[in-house]
């Protein structure tokens, strides 16, 4: 007997098919249906947390009550990790495919373009964010590009970035701050009244402005992506991979074969 359930979230935008895996609420959406159902949001003005997770994010949500509330709650969760999308088809509750976070945000903005969404970039070093905008503007030249705001400050600065949040009005607000720190920030936000769509994209500032390559296509169809990155980044990210992948296997391997 197959051991998928599929989870209905009940939306003011109707009802989205979800699972579970490791207490971690996932949307059964390819990119395609991600991106209509974004759409959605924007149109009516519904807040919205997009959230991708991958298993370094899931082993978080199994550690952290906040992080597990804020990513549990929000609108759309998408599978952002080959190791997900490879758990899902270990427990019999498959995924369609992996969306990455960069590619979804690059789509968004096609999609903001073609439009006239309006956009705000939040994260990164000041050089890498003008960079960012500086490029997406020359990719999509009727962007709206409305404000712009780099990842270093305190949260004592929260207040302001969301009043120039409210004064601008963006429809999307891409965020490019480490995690959790990003959730909390979102989480906070979306409590004052913003109905952006908030999408937290790590380090996809990095990788448009040129700042850090992304892996080769052939290394990405090989659902190895991650180990490139360990390459670039081995101080930062080899204990997130290596050591976090290996808690995340042994805990499916848990759930699989739990009585």
């Amino acid at each position: 007997m197959s051991e998928y359930k599929e989870v209905k979230q009940e939306t003011i935008l109707g009802t989205n098919p979800r699972i579970t895996i490791l207490n971690t609420v996932i949307d059964v959406l390819d990119a395609e249906q991600t991106i209509n159902l974004v759409e959605k949001y924007v149109e009516t003005k519904t807040p919205l947390h997009l959230m991708g997770v991958n298993a370094d994010k899931i082993n978080e949500v199994n550690s952290n009550d906040f992080m597990k509330k804020i990513v549990n709650s929000c609108g759309i969760i998408n599978a952002d990790g080959a190791s997900v999308i490879l758990a899902s088809k270990y427990l019999k509750k498959p995924l369609p495919e992996r969306v990455a976070g960069v590619d979804l945000m690059q789509n968004l903005v096609a999609l903001s373009e073609k439009k006239g969404y309006s956009v705000y970039l939040l994260g990164a070093k000041q050089a890498v964010v003008e960079k960012t905008a500086e490029v997406l503007q020359e990719r999509h030249p009727k962007l709206n590009i409305v404000g712009i705001h780099n990842g270093y400050f305190s949260e004592s600065d929260w207040p302001s970035i969301s009043a120039e949040l409210k004064e601008r009005k963006p429809d999307f607000v891409f965020v490019g701050i480490t995690s959790p720190l990003k959730e909390y920030l979102i989480e906070y936000l979306q409590d004052q009244g913003h109905t952006s769509v908030f999408m937290g994209v790590g380090g996809s500032f990095d990788v448009i402005s040129g700042n850090i390559p992304r892996a080769p296509l052939w290394i990405q169809k090989a659902n190895l992506e991650w180990l490139f990155r360990v390459i670039q980044e081995p101080k930062r990210l080899f204990k997130r991979y290596f050591v976090g992948n290996w808690v995340f296997i042994k805990a499916v391997y848990k759930e699989k074969h739990k009585k």
